[in-house]
């Protein structure tokens, strides 16, 4: 465990480094915040951390190597991110929930899709596992006793620090949601993150393509 605990700042840099990565997070978690505002934006961030937290389970019990070692599986998830991220992008650039219920107004319903679809993102981005898969276990101490309990702690300090990135970024976003009160104005900025979001989309099926 000592071995472990010496291991935990160099990982932390590591998940740090690929956090701050432009990635499918952060442009959803960008448009939707400047769209609804914080409290959607941390909604989807929870989803975000379960989803990570899941894979993160899933590793440890040794069933993320599936995804690493079946073409199919690993394509199937990387086309379904791929689709799922555009239909975002698409509802994005059409939607006009700006002029929908502020921040204020906004009960624990009107939320739930927010978490889902961070959820959703997350659960169907191969890259997540992989993760777990690639980056992990050269961090673990092997010929240990407690593999299962080192996989879990450094997933949990994954997860930490995603999170703590992507709320970051919801509350930037959300600065923006209430100075740019004119519908128009809004309408703008948003369909400038929902074509960013489309790019995430392209560039994530190009760099994730085996």
């Amino acid at each position: 465990m000592t071995e472990l605990l010496s291991s935990l700042l160099p990982f932390a840099l590591t998940c740090l480094v690929i956090e701050i990565t432009p990635g499918p997070n952060m442009g959803y978690l960008a448009t939707l915040s400047l769209s609804r505002g914080w409290r959607a934006g941390v909604a989807a961030v929870a989803g975000v951390a379960l989803g990570l937290a899941i894979y993160g389970v899933v590793a440890a019990l040794g069933l993320a190597a599936l995804i690493e070692r079946s073409h199919l599986l690993y394509e199937v998830l990387r086309w379904a991110g791929v689709a799922y991220m555009l239909w975002l992008a698409f509802e994005a650039w059409l939607s006009e929930r700006e002029t929908g219920p502020s921040d204020a107004d906004v009960d624990l319903q009107a939320l739930r899709p927010a978490f889902r679809r961070g959820l959703i993102t997350n659960l169907l981005n191969p890259k997540a596992g992989i993760f777990y898969v690639a980056m992990v276990p050269t961090f673990v101490t092997p010929g240990t006793d407690d593999v299962l309990a080192q996989t879990l702690l450094l997933s949990a300090v994954y997860v930490a620090i995603a999170t703590a990135i992507h709320l970051g970024i919801v509350m930037l976003a959300s600065r923006l949601h209430a100075p740019l009160n004119d519908p128009a104005r809004r309408r703008g900025v948003r369909r400038v993150l929902a074509a960013l979001l489309a790019a995430i989309a392209v560039w994530f099926a190009i760099t994730t393509a085996r």
